[in-house]
């Protein structure tokens, strides 16, 4: 039976004992095995898990954003009827029913004033259609006289009638009925969350804030509830300041109107008055364009006294009225009020620009009560003048001009 290699010792290598082993012959060190690291399939699996939680959070956020803002705005009302809900809580009736009774009150009053809105600029529009002949013919014949034309009613009509953008504007006008009804509903669907939410947390409130402490240890819950009454301070406190302006603001408008002689003079000075504080910065000017409207249907000189009110009252009302009404409420510079709303305006857009200055507010008082501060030195430059007796810049210009070598008037007034 032949043999096999299996079966053939192998002595090659075999050194018999006592020996030293032959020396082997110089070459490169064996390569270890390569293989895969234990860890790395285990690391793989993990990242991808991670981008797969990071993509479902973020998709789940974006689809929840909206229930988000509604929220945030549910809060925040829920904090400005809160000392309202307090005072009647603590005489006697029941949370529930207090804040139930504040939202009918608020309910009510919104109501009364859109059906107002709606009544007067109906009976506005209609009588606008009416006489738009004759508001047609005084711009005509104002244009005629100024520049020396021979523009003719008709035509004018005509040219209007048959234009490209009026034909265009109402097939787009017709084509978006669907989208503005949805727009409709979907705002009164939003308007059932906030109110509801709002009014959960309202009635609630001593019950969230002991489920939101009883997770916390002892130390965090007083500042919980300070941070908590804080808000409830800031955010009240600006609401009912921006209520206080509104009514100042109506009244200076309403006299006004009236003494111009203008139709739906109180419903345009409620409008007036809620809008120019209610939606900041700009919130004036916008609220001036209906009164100016309507005033250039009894005169076109009134929309010019209007205009000149509107800016007249907004000057009296930005450095005399609101530092003195806010300055207990929400006591935040000019310039930090305007980038706030700005900056809220970017983030959530006109609900952002409503919250801003209440959340500033209220971060700008938290911390305030935790930084600690110095009293100031007495110096100069603290209250804008600059420290006497240095060098004048003239007197430095002289001295460069000189040169380092050159003795000046000093140095010899100096040497002796």
């Amino acid at each position: 039976m032949a043999a096999t290699d299996e079966t053939i010792p192998v002595t090659a290598d075999v050194t018999p004992p006592g020996t030293t082993p032959p020396e082997q012959p110089p070459g490169p060190a064996p390569l270890p095995r390569a293989g895969m690291p234990r860890w790395l399939p285990r690391a793989m699996v993990l990242a991808l898990a991670l981008i797969a939680c990071f993509r479902l959070g973020t998709w789940a956020f974006h689809q929840v954003t909206g229930l988000l803002i509604n929220v945030l705005i549910a809060f925040f009302l829920a904090l400005a009827v809160e000392p309202a809900v307090s005072w009647m809580s603590a005489r006697g009736l029941r949370r529930g029913l207090a804040t139930g009774l504040v939202f009918l009150a608020v309910m009510v009053a919104g109501a009364g004033f859109v059906v107002l809105m709606g009544s007067m600029l109906a009976g506005q529009i209609v009588d606008m259609v009416e006489d738009f002949p004759k508001y047609l013919d005084q711009v005509i014949r104002w244009v005629n006289s100024t520049f020396h034309t021979e523009l003719n009613r008709v035509e004018v009509q005509d040219s209007l009638l048959h234009s490209d953008w009026l034909q265009k504007y109402v097939q787009n006008s017709a084509t978006g009925v669907l989208d503005v009804s949805a727009q409709v509903l979907g705002g009164l669907f939003q308007l059932l969350t906030v109110t509801l939410f709002s009014f959960y947390f309202a009635a609630d409130g001593p019950r969230l804030r002991r489920a939101l402490c009883s997770v916390l240890p002892p130390a965090k819950q007083a500042e919980v509830l300070r941070a908590w009454e804080i808000a409830v301070d800031k955010t009240g406190g600006y609401l009912y300041s921006r209520g206080l302006m509104a009514l100042i603001s109506g009244i200076a408008h309403y006299i006004l109107l009236q003494a111009l002689g203008v139709p739906y003079a109180p419903v345009l000075a409620v409008w007036v008055g809620l809008v120019s504080q209610f939606i900041p910065t700009i919130g004036t000017y916008l609220a001036g364009a209906l009164p100016m409207l309507i005033a250039f249907t009894v005169d076109p000189w009134y929309t010019l006294w209007v205009f000149i009110f509107v800016v007249v009252y907004q000057q009296f009302e930005n450095y005399m009225l609101q530092p003195k009404l806010t300055a207990k409420t929400v006591d935040i510079h000019p310039a930090v009020a305007f980038g706030s709303v700005i900056a809220g305006t970017a983030l959530l857009g006109a609900v952002g620009a409503l919250i801003a200055i209440p959340a500033v507010a209220t971060l700008q008082a938290f911390l305030g009560a935790y930084v600690k501060r110095y009293d100031v030195t007495d110096d100069p430059r603290v209250h804008g003048h600059r420290r006497r007796g240095g060098a004048s810049i003239l007197a430095r210009a002289r001295r460069a001009l000189r040169g380092p070598n050159e003795p000046n008037a000093e140095d010899h007034r100096q040497a002796p």
